[in-house]
This record gives structure tokens, sequence and C-alpha cells, in this order.
């Protein structure tokens, strides 16, 4: 049975997957990009430098309370409410990279 790490990799990695799905669509693509890395300057600034996997999982968790508002401030679009999960999920799979315990 998969950890609660396992699962919600998984999901980090679908947001990853369905934002480079959009790569041919570069307005789309770009305004994605640009969510994604709102999310990411808010992870910067609550997780930090230092974190396991699990720490960035237990993040993840809350996120959806911090993640809308740091779009509607940095990288608003047209239609961006549809596309949070996706670009918070997305920037949890990049961010996952600098866990001090991250595998492949």
């Amino acid at each position: 049975m998969p950890s609660a790490v396992d699962t919600v990799r998984q999901e980090w990695e679908e947001g990853h997957r369905r934002v480079e799905a959009c790569a041919d669509d570069r307005v789309r693509y770009e305004r994605l990009l640009a969510q994604v890395e709102a999310v990411l300057e808010e992870l910067r600034r609550r997780v930090g430098q230092t974190y396991t996997l699990a720490q960035l999982a237990e993040a993840y968790a809350g996120a959806d309370r911090w993640s809308r508002h740091a779009i509607a401030e940095r990288a608003p679009s047209p239609g961006w409410p549809g596309t949070v999960a996706v670009a918070e999920a997305a920037a949890f799979h990049q961010y996952q990279r600098g866990a001090s315990d991250f595998q492949p």
C-alpha cells in the first residue's frame, strides 16, 4: 500500500504532466507557468530551503488555503481559478527535488 507521501507525489506528477500537456498552447502554457511560479515563491517562503518529502507533503495538505491567494496576487489570468489545483501540484512536483530525502 502506498504511503501518504507516495500518493501526493503521484498527484504532483500528474499536475506536472497536465502543465506540460499545454505546451503547444503558448498563451495557456505561459499562464500556467506563471501560476506555478507564484506557488513556488510562496513555498520558498513557507517551507524554506531545508525540508523532507514528508514536510512538503504536510505543506501540500494545507496549500489550498494559501495557493489560491498567491496566484490571485501574482499571476491572475482569465479563468485562473480553474487551474489552481494543477499549478499547485506542478509547483510541488518541482519543489520536491530540493527535499533532503528526494529520490526520483
